[in-house]
């Protein structure tokens, strides 16, 4: 991975802008930037703990990759062999919130390797705003931010811009769920890109896929969107789609992959989505083509571009693909999961999977699939792994902590920890240690991590009790 230090961007032509003064619009304890799920989750947490909350979001409504992604399907919370739960808290209590309600959430097995929640993503962003309420957290949407004044290794608030204009944000603790590390960066900590970033996908909503399915027992989606045969075919690559809840026929399709784009930089992210686009019209194009007459439909694009990766903030600890593929339980864990390593493939077609019991497979073009081993079999595999609370305190301050897709991780673990379920534990853990750090009066990196596990399991964490107790072995 290539570490970066924050530094201006050089520029062959600048404006002078007049100096200004900002007014503070907020005061809080604690200051969560980005409002995806697991922005969310770490609000809700610290709010549960007594701190007064505010989250920003760049967006039009909470959620992230669930909600604004479409990508509405959420991991299993079991370990591999089905046999012990290994994720609770928030996650497990927002999925049994949205069971309350009809077409909200459907099960598959527990031991799926693909999904165990598909989500209805309204229905989701609507539950995301209930729990904003219900926590009375401060709620900024349509809303960047764009600086922030750091005092040493503190950081003492962050300016956004959005409709009412400059307006500045001033809290104790800061949790960056931005997932792009904006926070870090603004600040002038120091991040890391892999050298090669999984592309992004863009979604699709497409219609009238069961009944195709219904008129020709035959009907293979990607089959046809790849099929080269097809004028209209997209590039050989990977395709998968589920249908979320929903009374109609629709189905949600992910077969775009646009490389070679950083998603961070504003000018590949505008590309990006303007690509994904163009990608999903074309799969359209070659369903139409492949099945002439059908009522085949586009029925919406997502708000926004599905991003795998970007920068990593740089931490405490890195978590490697070792560590996640021999099942380490960290004594500082905070997080669990299961899921696989799965690293899509930048540049190129396809991607690759390894499995926790040593499985290893490669996915090509369509309808190429080789299977091996990444090591030899063992008498007893793990199960399940965990992600430290190390891995979410960046180097060189005092008041923040980072959740989601910016935690410090390689480019094998990050393939693994970077799905929604993990995700979600990292947020609910970030706002937790916002919280007891703030009432112990230490930074979050001095912060006990046993305390910190302690509450989490009294707040529905499943975390291993094999570790509970150790001492952290600062790895």
């Amino acid at each position: 991975m290539t570490t970066t230090t924050a530094d201006p961007a050089a520029m062959s032509a600048t404006f002078d802008e007049a100096a200004r003064l900002t007014p503070v619009v907020h005061d809080c304890d604690l200051c969560v930037v980005g409002g995806s799920v697991t922005g969310v989750f770490a609000a809700v947490a610290a709010a549960r703990l007594g701190l007064s909350v505010c989250v920003i979001e760049v967006g039009n409504q909470f959620g992230g990759n669930t909600t604004l992604g479409l990508v509405a399907v959420w991991h299993s919370l079991w370990n591999t062999t089905g046999d012990r739960q290994v994720i609770g808290g928030l996650t497990e209590e927002f999925v049994k919130r949205l069971k309350r309600r009809p077409l909200a959430v459907v099960e598959t097995e527990r031991t799926s390797p693909h999904w165990q929640f598909a989500l209805n993503p309204a229905e989701a962003a609507i539950e995301l705003d209930c729990l904003i309420r219900e926590h009375r957290i401060r709620p900024f949407l349509h809303a960047r931010v764009v600086a922030c004044a750091r005092d040493g290794g503190v950081i003492r608030g962050v300016i956004i811009e959005d409709k009412s204009g400059r307006r500045a944000i001033r809290a104790a603790r800061f949790v960056d769920a931005s997932g792009d590390a904006d926070l870090v960066k603004l600040a002038g900590g120091a991040t890391g890109v892999q050298d090669h970033l999984q592309p992004p996908t863009m979604a699709a909503l497409v219609s009238g896929l069961a009944a195709l399915r219904a008129a020709d027992p035959k009907f293979w989606l990607a089959k046809t969107v790849f099929d080269p045969a097809n004028p209209h075919a997209l590039p050989p690559g990977f395709l998968w789609a589920f249908e979320p809840p929903s009374a109609a026929d629709e189905s949600l399709v992910f077969g775009t992959r646009v490389h070679g784009v950083d998603c961070s930089d504003a000018d590949h992210l505008t590309a990006a989505e303007m690509e994904g686009r163009r990608q999903v019209r074309q799969m359209i194009d070659a369903l139409r083509h492949g099945y002439p007459g059908k009522a085949v439909a586009l029925s919406a694009l997502p708000a926004r571009i599905g991003v795998r990766e970007t920068r990593h903030a740089v931490c405490a600890h890195r978590l490697t693909e070792d560590e996640v593929l021999s099942g380490e339980l960290f004594p500082d864990a905070i997080a669990h999961s299961c899921y696989r390593v799965d690293i899509h493939k930048q540049g190129g077609e396809g991607l690759v999977f390894r499995y926790l019991d040593g499985r290893e497979i490669i996915c090509g073009a369509v309808g190429t699939r080789s299977e091996g081993r990444w090591r030899p079999p063992q008498a007893v595999d793990p199960t399940f792994y965990s992600i430290p609370y190390r891995a979410l305190l960046p180097r060189g301050f005092a008041n923040l902590v980072v959740a989601g897709r910016c935690l410090d991780a390689d480019a094998g673990a990050f393939g693994a920890v970077r799905v929604q379920v993990t995700c979600n534990q990292m947020g609910e853990a970030a706002g937790t240690a916002a919280a007891l750090s703030l009432q112990a009066g230490c930074a979050p990196a001095e912060l006990d991590p046993q305390r910190l596990r302690a509450c989490l399991c009294a707040h529905g964490a499943r975390l291993a009790p094999e570790v509970q107790g150790a001492v952290a072995s600062g790895r």
